[in-house]
């Protein structure tokens, strides 16, 4: 049984990211899925991302990682999109991590936007599709690809398609034979870490 502390995208705390957590849950683990957004669900990418941008993409990633002070420290942090800046912070930076689940996104872990060098025994996940215009042409497939050539433990799984929030089953861009394929290996980093 690993510890997960889950992360939402910039629409909010979807029931697709409820179900993803409860399938987590259904395989033995124990997931924590914090609302950073107070309820709100967003229509689309851009309205999510204005909200943020309103209260500070800086002070959005700080309440998610402040969420952890309540929380054991052995975790496996993961987060969709927006959710991969608290995860990602806490996967580098809080001692103790597990691993990290990182879903469309994925930080440098060199240069200005970097929280150091990854920790040692931390092992990573980072999915993507692989004509996704946010997570290619954005430069996150880039970020995870720095990881997986400088870090132990590290995968990069890239699924056919351009749908962003693939495994969001509560949206119009869900891909369930890709979010199968998904949740079977994110099952079984868990089941490893």
């Amino acid at each position: 049984m690993t510890e997960v502390l889950l992360f939402h995208h910039a629409q909010g705390l979807t029931e697709g990211v409820r179900g993803f957590a409860d399938d987590l849950r259904a395989s033995g683990h124990i997931v924590h899925t914090p609302d950073l957004f107070d309820g709100r669900i967003f229509q689309s990418i851009n309205e999510g991302l204005a909200y943020i941008g309103e209260i500070g993409f800086d002070e959005m990633r700080e309440r998610g990682v402040h969420v952890a002070d309540e929380l054991p420290p052995n975790l496996v942090y993961a987060g969709f999109s927006f959710g991969v800046l608290p995860a990602q912070k806490l996967a580098q930076t809080r001692p103790g991590a597990r691993g990290a689940l990182l879903f469309y996104s994925c930080l440098p872990i060199s240069g200005e936007w970097s929280f150091g060098r990854w920790p040692d025994g931390v092992s990573v996940q980072i999915h993507g599709m692989d004509n996704d215009p946010f997570f290619v042409a954005e430069g996150d497939i880039e970020a995870a690809r720095e990881i997986v050539d400088k870090v132990e433990n590290a995968e990069l799984f890239l699924y056919p398609g351009d749908q962003h929030y693939f495994a969001d089953s509560s949206l119009p861009s869900f891909d369930a034979d890709a979010t199968a394929l998904l949740t079977v290996r994110v099952i079984e980093f868990l089941d490893r870490v």
